[in-house]
């Protein structure tokens, strides 16, 4: 059990159907990768990023992170968010969170988890800022909120860069979406915030706070996923 072969004997078989299906596939990915995307979701073993969206390697650029937080001081998601912006020259950046999230309840719940808490900080910092609209609704309404304005508030986060201010300045096609995904049931969900240029936010961030806060049951709020195809010009 020492080099995990079980976990060798799945990556051959996955690279043999891969080969059998397309003989020449690993050749043209070792040549070029040319990604239109970028993923900033969740490490979350669950929430598999090209699976859910049905997209082979090199068509989605990723990273992950606890709770899909995106800082100014992290050199590990600026330098990413550089890189897939300027060199892969990305057209969308979609940062993606999950119902159930680990990190959001944590932060939300005051337990001491030890050093995650300082990064759990920052969405404790957003459970502050919207504590009084959030008060008034049932637990689990509350946890589900959580999700979606976390990802809502990273998507302002992203919006702020200077890598994705110049590429607006620079008139670079780029848009920024808010996703969620539901465990339960595998769907994704568009919450509402895209984002094409820096005189968009404001107005999308407004307009994607009503939502979050629209009545709701126990369950998440449904929405159409408005994901861009990957043939899509």
């Amino acid at each position: 059990m020492k080099v995990l072969k079980h976990l060798f004997d799945n990556n051959q078989s996955w690279s043999e159907s891969v080969r059998d299906r397309d003989p020449e596939f690993f050749q043209r990915l070792s040549r070029q990768q040319a990604p239109r995307y970028l993923w900033i979701g969740c490490s979350d073993s669950r929430v598999p990023a090209n699976e859910i969206v049905g997209l082979m390697p090199g068509e989605l650029f990723v990273h992950r992170n606890v709770a899909n937080v995106v800082v100014h001081s992290d050199l590990n998601c600026l330098s990413v968010i550089h890189y897939a912006v300027n060199v892969l020259g990305v057209e969308h950046i979609i940062v993606c969170g999950h119902y159930g999230c680990g990190g959001v309840e944590a932060a939300i719940s005051g337990s001491r988890q030890g050093m995650i808490d300082n990064w759990l900080r920052h969405i404790q910092d957003t459970e502050l800022k919207h504590r009084e609209t959030l008060a008034p609704l049932s637990e689990q309404a509350r946890i589900d909120s959580m999700c979606e304005l976390n990802v809502i508030e990273q998507v302002v986060h992203v919006c702020q860069t200077s890598i994705v201010q110049e590429a607006w300045a620079d008139d670079k096609k780029l848009s920024i979406h808010s996703w969620i995904y539901g465990l339960k049931d595998g769907l994704l969900r568009d919450l509402g915030m895209c984002v094409n240029g820096s005189e968009e936010m404001q107005q999308a961030y407004g307009e994607a706070l009503e939502r979050v806060f629209q009545p709701r049951d126990t369950t998440p709020h449904e929405a159409v996923c408005q994901h861009v195809a990957p043939a899509e010009a």
